[in-house]
């Protein structure tokens, strides 16, 4: 008797939320600092962006893209990998609201190339190059979290340093007391709470996922340090080592909220500059997104493949609502969706709750939120990195091969010399290389048939097979006989011909009896 195949699992949002809200917990705690330190961050010599333009890109990301997209675990909001992009557009453009121009007509491209069906773009990226790019991802985001994890001090150590220079980073902590003990007892906690949690009853609990226990019990410990060592204490504020969400938020309402908008300058439309901005904030951000989005449909455990046009329409409508209200660029961002999948999300409501939980929590619990410590959350973001740069990885890879490993390994390293997009770029044309060859050797083959050599010319044989032809034909010993066989080529062009009419010469010098099967039927493409 067969066994009756398993029964396919409900992935509608609203049948998921046990699994979803609690992984929307988690995506949001996530989020409020990266919205905040991307929005630091964005610093340009004549303006800056405003902390709320962060938080608003992660609500619009939660609150508008989820209704249109059908990506079922990929989370939106400002993404890293633009921050150059927006300091250098918020100086070309003068000021912030005029960079809001740029964003809105960023946004309307992105919304063009949806129609217009550009979203297969993402289909023409090796695999390995998109686990490269995780795996870079991951080490970026370990080298990223692990001054939160001991409590450096922002003025005293450059957090903001070079990949490569972790290890003199970790010195100048470790040597020059740049530390804090609190936040290292309290990373060290929650690290042993998120490795040892599968393996406790706890477990079962789904709306109690191990991070947002790590948060809670971070919180608790860092108040329990008043009891055993005040020195201890891990304190907010500037520079501090909680969340520090600005006291206008929190204390405003929903007014405070409202009051934070910031709206374009229109008048930079007579700039051509703005132009060239708007341009390449929507062609970045889509492909960092069709990435982005390509690469967590590989981590979902259910492989469901999403809609890339659609995802281009969702992001740009939210990237032009954005750019109307004060927002920065927004994209798909592997960080949260990678928190998303790894807490357990089944669906976009996921996303929705965090965008939720985004508005609320400014409004409501602002307070309670800047209690966490930065160490817990780092903690979260530390195992997620391991997770994406985890070693067997790269020992998967160099089994299958070095056409797999090289791009794998190349981006990496090209992500973390340069950035995202020509790490990318780099490690993209390393695969190309590895297919090209691959069709060089496949196009022909060399056999023996009894006593006759057999090359066969399979599929398009262009100019670039013909070092590999003159190869094979030169190695054709003298008074022998040749098939030189054409029946299974799909092209050959005039080069090809060319070389075996040349040879043909040579063959009747060598004694070499020749016979040749439908070369001449595939004709070069007028």
């Amino acid at each position: 008797m067969e066994n009756p195949s398993p029964k396919r699992p409900d992935l509608r949002p609203w049948k998921n939320l046990r699994y979803d809200i609690p992984a929307g917990i988690v995506v949001f705690l996530v989020a409020i600092p990266l919205c905040l330190g991307i929005a630091l961050a964005s610093k340009g010599t004549v303006d800056e962006a405003p902390l709320f333009s962060g938080l608003l890109a992660g609500i619009l990301g939660g609150l508008v893209i989820p209704f249109i997209s059908r990506s079922p675990l990929s989370v939106s909001g400002p993404a890293a990998g633009l921050i150059a992009i927006v300091i250098s557009g918020i100086d070309t453009a003068g000021s912030f609201e005029a960079f809001l121009v740029a964003v809105t007509l960023g946004g309307i491209l992105q919304i063009i190339l949806g129609f217009f069906k550009a979203g297969t773009i993402a289909y023409f990226f090796p695999s390995s190059v998109i686990k490269g790019m995780l795996a870079a991802i991951g080490l970026i985001l370990i080298r990223k979290q692990l001054p939160h994890a001991f409590g450096v001090d922002t003025e005293a150590v450059d957090l903001n340093a070079h990949l490569f220079e972790t290890p003199a980073v970790i010195h100048e902590i470790a040597m020059e007391g740049h530390y804090e003990i609190g936040a290292i007892i309290i990373a060290l906690i929650s690290l042993a709470i998120l490795i040892t949690w599968d393996n406790t009853p706890l477990k079962k609990i789904n709306i109690l996922p191990a991070a947002l226990v790590v948060v809670i019990v971070g919180v608790l410990v860092n108040l329990g340090f008043k009891a055993i060592n005040p020195d201890w204490v891990l304190l907010g504020g500037d520079g501090g080592h909680l969340v520090n969400l600005p006291e206008s938020l929190i204390s405003g309402g929903i007014s405070g909220l409202v009051g934070e908008f910031r709206f374009p300058d229109f008048s930079a439309l007579s700039n051509p500059d703005i132009y060239v901005v708007g341009l390449t904030i929507g062609l970045v951000a889509s492909v960092e997104t069709l990435l982005s989005v390509e690469a967590v449909d590989k981590l979902d455990p259910h492989k469901r493949s999403s809609p890339l046009n659609r995802e281009l329409i969702a992001q740009g409508t939210a990237n032009t609502i954005g750019g109307l209200l004060g927002a920065l660029p927004i994209t798909a961002v592997i960080v949260r969706s990678s928190a998303n999948v790894n807490s357990g999300g089944q669906t976009r409501a996921s996303a929705m709750v965090h965008g939720i939980l985004l508005v609320v929590s400014v409004i409501t619990i602002g307070q309670v939120l800047n209690m966490i410590p930065l160490a817990s959350l780092a903690a979260i973001l530390l195992l997620i990195g391991y997770k994406l740069a985890r070693p067997a990885l790269f020992k998967t890879l160099y089994k299958e091969g070095m056409s797999q490993f090289l791009p794998f390994v190349i981006t990496i390293v090209a992500v973390l010399a340069t950035d995202l997009l020509i790490g990318i770029a780099i490690g993209t044309l390393v695969g190309i290389f590895f297919t090209v060859r691959a069709n060089f050797r496949t196009a022909i083959t060399v056999e023996k048939e009894g006593e006759a050599h057999v090359i066969k010319l399979k599929k398009d044989v262009s100019f670039m097979n013909k070092a590999i032809l003159n190869q094979a034909l030169n190695e054709i010993p003298e008074g022998s006989k040749l098939i030189l066989d054409g029946r299974n080529a799909d092209f050959i062009d005039h080069d090809i011909q060319e070389i075996i009419r040349e040879f043909e010469v040579r063959a009747a010098e060598k004694d070499i009896e020749m016979e040749i099967l439908d070369v001449e039927e595939h004709h070069a493409y007028a």
